[in-house]
């Protein structure tokens, strides 16, 4: 679903200004009906949206880059506090793109953005495997490693979480796959697949056992890597990749919901 303002702009040579303007004007009909509300919410793949008597047939097509997320932006279109954006980093002719889910402040490497929502929709709900380089104050104790291949279940989930945050209960599922590539009394390092992007999981999952995450690096989302990627940069996907996730959406609406 998206905002019907941002579909006409998305799918015609409107503007978001122009068609805000032609929606409040009654210009445009949705369903047969006129609709003035440009928040009014549609399904950009079947919502029969047209303006001033014209039909607008989205397009199949979308885009997808790989942006290599430094320390320090914000994962967001701007901030109160004036910190830095990805947007402030990317072209000016991604602002916009929709981020697929989000690395927190201090995290970095892959992040996925699309010009499309229903494509940033299903690899955010998706349990495509995420790869992550994960360094941790301390070593791995035993507790922790059960957890990564059974899961964990816990009430209380606040050690981790962003001081703001509401979510207070969380379920880890068990980990994909791991490997702790270094475990010492200092600190450890480990590289981890998980199936799931909840909020600041993996800060909260360590920090139950007293670890805190010192780095927190995605290496791969769903199979899209940063292939040499300098940080601060961004990348078309590869024809390769692009026939991997059109096979992954098609699969996903065919999927019983």
């Amino acid at each position: 679903m998206m905002r019907l303002n941002k579909f006409i702009a998305h799918y015609s040579s409107y503007s978001r200004r122009e068609a805000d303007r032609a929606i409040k004007e009654g210009y445009v009909k949705v369903e047969g009906e006129v609709q003035t509300n440009p928040a009014t919410q549609v399904d950009e793949r079947f919502a029969k949206v047209v303006i001033s008597g014209k039909k607008i047939v989205p397009s199949d097509q979308f885009t997808v880059i790989v942006y290599n997320k430094p320390k320090g932006e914000l994962v967001t279109k701007k901030d109160p506090r004036g910190r830095q954006t990805i947007y402030d980093t990317l072209e000016h002719k991604y602002r916009h793109f929709i981020p697929v889910g989000r690395l927190d402040y201090a995290s970095e490497g892959v992040l996925l953005l699309t010009d499309a929502s229903r494509v940033a929709t299903a690899l955010m709900n998706s349990d495509l495997q995420r790869i992550y380089k994960v360094k941790i104050r301390g070593s791995v104790p035993e507790l922790m490693e059960q957890a990564m291949q059974e899961g964990l279940e816990l009430e209380d989930a606040s050690a981790g979480a962003h001081s703001h945050s509401r979510i207070t209960s969380m379920n880890f599922a068990p980990f994909y796959a791991y490997q702790i590539q270094k475990n010492t009394p200092n600190y450890s390092i480990l590289k981890v697949a998980i199936g799931e992007g909840q909020n600041r999981e993996l800060r909260r999952f360590f920090a139950h056992f007293g670890n805190e995450v010192v780095d927190l690096k995605r290496l791969d989302f769903g199979g899209i890597e940063l292939n040499n990627l300098p940080t601060g940069k961004s990348r078309f996907l590869t024809r390769s990749e692009y026939r991997t996730l059109h096979q992954f959406l098609k699969e996903e609406a065919k999927a019983p919901q």
